[in-house]
């Protein structure tokens, strides 16, 4: 893409950003990542031991892939910032995905544990970016905490049901003046385009992939769908009319009798 994806100063060649949870192998997740051309990618630390070879993180080194830790799991504040911290001391990395979720079953974002966790942890030092409910509100108060970008979610997370308030993410973009990228609830190529063409500056997605019967093939749509989103609110879409519309003028067609 001609612009990429910028937050908090950098610049990513990619506006399509990819979790890495849920392959089936690291082989097919290295497939996959190629695919996408995706350069950031979503690493749980607490799936992970930095220090061991053949891993997920020599995965995203081979592909060139960066990689940005999530504290996926945590259901309070005070351990989404400890694992935070973890992952700064593991990776020496100060950028994280930040995850706070209420319960197990729907795994939808706790908001007063996401914001409290959020404002300790911008004023650690860390580049923020939270995981967070379809709440223009909400997303607002992670705005001026000082978060470097805002992620709500389109459904929830692995449910693959799309975006299912496309008016409240229109009123999250419209608001924001940090980057809005969509995160879970992606099923297909479709949702990615769709996310775009709200306004959104970026789409992070995992299960739609790595659980899809050819993730790299699915990767490869994904790419092309964010693109093809992205260039459609660039090009301008026609207004929705009630009625229709000749494409063609009927002024100087020949009567015929």
């Amino acid at each position: 893409m001609a612009d990429g994806l910028t937050i908090a100063g950098r610049t990513f060649r990619s506006r399509l950003v990819i979790g890495t949870g849920g392959f089936r192998n690291l082989e097919v997740m290295g497939e996959a990542l190629r695919a996408s051309g995706a350069d950031l990618a979503t690493l749980a630390l607490r799936r992970v031991d930095p220090a061991a070879r053949g891993s997920i993180v020599d995965v995203l080194s081979d592909t060139g892939c960066e990689l940005l830790p999530n504290t996926a799991g945590c259901f309070t504040a005070r351990d989404a910032i400890t694992t935070a911290q973890l992952a700064r001391e593991a990776f020496e990395a100060d950028w994280v995905k930040l995850d706070v979720i209420g319960d197990d079953r729907t795994l939808l974002p706790a908001p007063t544990e996401l914001l409290e966790a959020a404002e300790e942890l911008v004023n650690d030092g860390f580049v923020v970016l939270p995981y967070t409910n379809d709440d223009p509100i909400l997303a607002r108060r992670l705005e001026d905490a000082g978060c470097a970008a805002v992620m709500p979610l389109g459904s929830p997370i692995g449910s693959g049901m799309g975006i299912r308030n496309p008016y409240n993410l229109r009123l999250i973009v419209e608001q924001a003046s940090v980057p809005v990228i969509l995160d879970a609830g992606i099923g297909t190529a479709s949702d990615a385009t769709l996310a775009m063409e709200l306004g959104c500056e970026g789409v992070l997605l995992a299960s739609s992939v790595s659980r899809a019967e050819d993730p790299a093939r699915m990767a490869r749509a994904m790419r092309a769908a964010v693109e093809a989103g992205r260039l459609a609110r660039e090009a301008g879409r026609i207004p929705r009319r009630l009625y229709a519309e000749a494409s063609t003028p009927t002024e100087g067609v020949p009567e015929l009798t």
